[in-house]
């Protein structure tokens, strides 16, 4: 039986938000845990003793910029289907998407080219020079905590909208909804502690894989929705 054209369009652009959420998240997750060095993130003389070494840098933040600008497309797409059924806090999730991508660029080109610039120079330098090299460098990293903060941050807010905004309008199964909404204060709390321990923390340590397992699954969720047919739910 075929189904009615409105019930067609949203299977559609479930189907593209759940395979931009899904390869998104993936493809960062798997550059990230294969290629970017890592290991006592808060060491500065270690771990920028690691990054200047890293032969991959550029590249690999570049993939992790297109990645997760993927991802956040996959929620854009998202908001498609439920602005009709709820727009205004559709258009407010929406709107928190679009900030967390700004925030994401500025991070990237902070840690992907300004950071690797410093401690490249710090490495080089010699005497009197690397002391105050490695002070340049401390202060790009501290620039990309706050900047990380700010990512987790938006990003969670955008969730927490998003999850809310499924369970109003009933266009996806609940439990997506919660998942999503679980991702997003994950997301927030991880913001938060960035913010006074730095990059790493006993509690990120759980946090963020929890949080990049939950987007796993609501990108799997999502597709599946797109293969269910469900009525359309005016809000």
């Amino acid at each position: 039986m075929t189904s009615p054209p409105g019930i067609q369009t949203d299977r559609e652009l479930l189907r593209s938000s759940g395979a931009l959420l899904l390869g998104g998240f993936l493809f960062t997750t798997l550059v990230t845990v294969l290629f970017h060095p890592g290991g006592n993130e808060d060491v500065h003389e270690d771990i920028f003793a690691r990054y200047a070494a890293s032969a991959t840098w550029e590249w690999v933040h570049f993939a992790q910029f297109v990645d997760v600008l993927v991802a956040l497309g996959g929620l854009i797409v998202l908001h498609q289907v439920l602005r009709p059924r709820a727009g205004r806090l559709s258009a407010f999730a929406a709107g928190m998407t679009v900030a967390t991508a700004a925030v994401w660029a500025v991070l990237q080109a902070v840690d992907g080219v300004t950071l690797k610039q410093a401690v490249d120079a710090w490495v080089a330098a010699d005497g009197p020079e690397r002391a105050a090299r490695l002070g340049d460098a401390e202060v790009v990293r501290w620039t990309e905590w706050g900047l990380q903060r700010y990512f987790r941050v938006t990003l969670g807010l955008a969730l927490l909208l998003f999850g809310a905004t499924m369970l109003v309008t009933r266009a996806l199964a609940a439990w997506i909804g919660w998942v999503t909404a679980l991702a997003g204060f994950i997301s927030v709390a991880v913001g938060v502690d960035v913010a006074y321990s730095g990059l790493q923390s006993a509690f990120q340590g759980l946090a963020v894989p929890a949080f990049q397992v939950l987007m796993l699954v609501v990108g799997v969720g999502v597709l599946v929705s797109a293969r269910r047919e469900r009525a359309p739910v005016v809000a």
